[in-house]
């Protein structure tokens, strides 16, 4: 009985999904047509997902009529289009009219010139209108994830004026929860929410219990600092204006996690040495992956180089020392101070992406570092000091005099105080001349870092062996 209960809503996608399968293809089409309505559109299209393009339209073809829009949205772009080609123009105008204005905008993006041409012929004149206003900013904007279909009232409604324009006009929003007040020319002054309206008497006027203080952007802010601010004033609709302050749309939550997991997925790839891709793992082909990864690899590969050829520079006065045990030692060395950068720039990285740090913060973040730094050092020291002497020495019996340790415990703490420094102000300079600080992540850091962790090992080795 627990199982049932605790199970997750993945796994009771994964039953759906291999239901529907057998249900079509026993061709039990009405049980279909049944367990859809009572389905959320996001577990249908997930349902869908991976058919064939003849099996997604004979599927899609069974929706009850008032979920096929919101279905649509959800699917995969390549069934998208199959759908599409399948559709008459009749068909076709009904899904896209159906459709918010953002909606249409992130699909025809996706499609080719001949179906976003199919698109918009058969869109209605304000659909049409709308979409072509979207498209007019960059991709990256906070424009071009707006939509303009929100509810706006002037300062001088009264509250029963603004319920009617919302039972009127609210079905055709995407959200009514709140609804944005404008002055002469709709410049954007105040908002006031479905809460608020519903608590008031019918002959207040909207100007009198709008709220004043509105958090919003500019349609040419960038999409990620519009989806930062809603997350930071914790909102569930961010007003988007023009530059003399003019409401020209809204954006929603739904579209601001969009957003923040697209940079989020981006920036994990970045930090692992990939190009981003706009595709999921299993929709892109084995040669387009290949071409995503082996750049930095082969960039990673030959800045090696480097580690390698100081090691051949300092190889004859180790052997002249006559201490072949600190050889052993140097994957420790450089791993340990490759993971402290690393540990210090993807910090750094997910404040400056969050918003957290910024560049005038980078004194008190190399000054934290550094204290961090040194801390983490003497730990390191000490413990490898230890580790040396009763595993190495009593366990392993591979005999590593006193001095050798010592260098290697001097080395280690001088490499991890360096690494993390290095690592904290890698990203910040990389933010300085307008790169993205994910690039400077733990293969890049881990790169530098082992050369710098060696060149240390070996002048600390020469000052004390010597």
């Amino acid at each position: 009985m627990e199982e049932n209960v605790t199970r997750t809503l993945f796994d009771k996608e994964e039953i759906e999904k291999e239901e529907i399968e057998l249900l079509l293809e026993e061709k039990r089409y009405r049980e279909i047509k049944e367990l859809f309505s009572e389905a959320q559109p996001q577990d249908i299209a997930y349902a869908i997902d991976g058919m064939s393009d003849k099996e997604t339209v004979l599927v899609y073809r069974l929706l009850p009529k008032e979920m096929a829009a919101e279905v649509f949205v959800e699917m995969d772009t390549d069934q998208q289009e199959a759908l599409i080609q399948s559709f008459s123009d009749a068909e076709l105008s009904e899904i896209v009219n159906e459709l918010y204005a953002d909606d249409v905008v992130d699909i025809i993006e996706e499609m080719p010139a001949n179906v976003v041409k199919r698109i918009l012929r058969n869109a209605d004149s304000e659909t049409r209108r709308s979409v072509n206003e979207l498209l007019k900013y960059p991709e990256d904007s906070a424009g071009s994830i707006m939509t303009t279909e929100y509810v706006r009232f002037e300062a001088d409604f009264t509250v029963g004026e603004a319920l009617t324009r919302i039972r009127r006009t609210g079905v055709d929003k995407e959200t009514i929860y709140t609804c944005y007040v404008t002055g002469e020319n709709k410049k954007l002054i105040g908002y006031v929410s479905a809460k608020t309206l519903l608590l008031a008497e019918t002959d207040d006027l909207i100007g009198d219990i709008m709220e004043t203080n509105v958090v919003f952007v500019h349609a040419n802010d960038t999409k990620e600092k519009a989806s930062n601010e809603m997350l930071k004033y914790d909102i569930l609709a961010l007003p988007v204006t023009d530059s003399e302050e003019r409401l020209v749309g809204i954006i929603t939550i739904d579209d601001a996690v969009d957003v923040l997991q697209e940079e989020a997925t981006e920036d994990i790839e970045k930090m692992t040495a990939m190009l981003p891709s706009d595709k999921p793992y299993l929709k892109t082909g084995v040669w387009e992956i290949w071409k995503k990864r082996i750049p930095w690899l082969t960039l990673l590969m030959i800045s090696a180089t480097f580690t390698g050829q100081i090691i051949t520079v300092f190889e004859k006065d180790l052997a002249a020392l006559g201490v072949v045990a600190l050889t052993a030692f140097i994957p420790m060395l450089m791993g340990t101070g490759g993971n402290a950068g690393g540990q210090s720039s993807v910090t750094v990285i997910r404040g400056l992406a969050t918003g957290e740090l910024e560049l005038s913060d980078v004194m008190r973040i190399i000054w934290k570092e550094t204290r961090v730094s040194v801390l983490c050092a003497i730990t390191l020291a000490v413990v490898g000091f230890a580790k040396i002497i009763l595993i190495d020495n009593l366990i392993f019996r591979n005999a590593v005099p006193l001095d050798a340790a010592a260098v290697v415990c001097i080395a280690l703490a001088a490499t991890v105080v360096v690494a993390k420094l290095v690592g904290c102000t890698l990203p910040l300079l990389a933010k300085v001349c307008r790169l993205d600080p994910a690039v400077m992540a733990s293969p890049f850091i881990t790169t530098i870092v082992d050369a710098i962790s060696l060149l240390i090992y070996f002048r600390v080795a020469l000052l004390i062996l010597t």
